[in-house]
């Protein structure tokens, strides 16, 4: 069977055939790969910043934002059958016993760093046409989602992110009604979504659906598909090109909620100093090495005391991250109809994935599809 591969040794990306997997464990499952997204962490293992393979390979299996049919269950597993539609997680958890997080399956939240991801750090990924995984790892999708359920992955960084943000809203002043419908979680705040990537317009539509008045900011100009979709679903695309975030701050007010999914260290600083009183900013941007930055340490830290700031990380997802993602896929689906179909750029065959994944992205997220009978 056909899979993409990265060998870090010889610095190659290529498509190679290796044996099918087979169950060996009665809580595994049989997946057959049907869409599989090229998102930016490819790249950068293509680009050999980072990825690991598995301890006695020499190549890495990539991808990691994956939707497949199930074709067969071992004796032990309860929740599927051939023919369902799952969406496998991506980390797994470290083998400490005394990691709290790992062993109370919040592996998203490894205290050691010694976890595995498939597709990414030393376990193959899902960008080939079979692929054995365990029932704890994999998330069931309505049928009726099969077109956009690749999505969800990337989706589920937004998802815990503001599951997170409404926590933090229902605990501290002016507090959140618990009993507040999802809706209107953000009704009457602001929230500035920096970037607009796949994460940062799935991030954008998150917070629009939650009620927040949204603003979208990042270098490009129009003509855009991804301005139009900014647009399209009731939220407002300012560049950078054109407006400071000085001018910008002028125009929204009290900035309530920053959402960074640009990955620009320079430009999430910059951000930073513009959050409102009360504010909670957000990172999920990954850097990689980039020119040094001056920044005004002392007006931040101060700014963050006297206005009751909250500078928050957040990576990777657990399995609420993941409904909440399906969730809300069917809801875009139902609120934005054309604009949900101008997320995925194109579906392509397995062979054009070095290129896809090397070159410049056509569109806002290209799929590598092993289902010859999709789009």
């Amino acid at each position: 069977m056909k899979a993409v591969s990265v060998f870090p040794g010889s610095r190659e990306v290529k498509v190679i055939e290796q044996k099918e997997p087979g169950i060996s464990q009665p809580d595994q499952v049989l997946l057959r790969i049907l869409d599989v997204g090229i998102c930016g962490t490819d790249w950068e293992i293509c680009t050999f910043e980072y990825g690991t393979p598995p301890p006695g390979d020499d190549y890495l299996v990539i991808g990691h934002e994956s939707l497949a049919e199930v074709v067969a269950t071992g004796a032990a597993v309860e929740r599927f059958q051939p023919g369902d539609l799952v969406i496998p997680s991506v980390r797994r958890p470290c083998p400490h016993p005394g990691c709290l997080a790992c062993r109370s399956g919040h592996q998203d939240y490894c205290y050691t760093g010694d976890f595995t991801e498939r597709g990414i750090k030393e376990a193959h990924g899902y960008m080939t046409e079979y692929v054995v995984d365990h029932e704890r790892y994999l998330n069931l999708v309505p049928p009726g989602l099969r077109e956009f359920a690749v999505l969800a992955e990337p989706l589920t960084v937004a998802e815990k992110a503001l599951a997170q943000v409404s926590w933090m809203m229902r605990q501290r002043p002016p507090w959140l009604d618990p009993a507040t419908p999802a809706e209107e979680r953000g009704r009457g705040l602001s929230a500035l979504v920096l970037g607009v990537g796949p994460v940062g317009l799935l991030g954008a539509m998150v917070m629009a659906t939650a009620g927040f008045t949204t603003y979208v900011y990042s270098r490009e100009l129009p003509p855009s598909p991804r301005i139009d979709l900014v647009t399209a679903i009731g939220a407002t695309y300012v560049s950078s090109q054109a407006t400071t975030l000085a001018d910008l701050a002028k125009q929204v007010g009290n900035i309530d909620l920053v959402y960074e999914a640009a990955g620009h260290s320079h430009f999430a600083l910059e951000a930073l100093g513009w959050l409102g009183t009360n504010g909670i900013f957000v990172l999920t941007g990954v850097p990689g090495v980039q020119a040094f930055t001056e920044s005004d340490s002392a007006r931040r830290m101060r700014d963050m005391v006297l206005k009751n700031q909250i500078l928050l990380g957040t990576v990777n997802a657990g399995p609420d991250d993941f409904a909440s993602a399906l969730r809300d896929l069917e809801l875009f689906r139902q609120r934005w109809p054309e604009a949900v179909q101008t997320l995925i750029a194109g579906r392509y065959p397995p062979e054009q994935a070095p290129e896809l994944i090397l070159g410049r992205q056509k569109g806002i997220k290209t799929v590598i599809a092993f289902d010859s009978s999709s789009g």
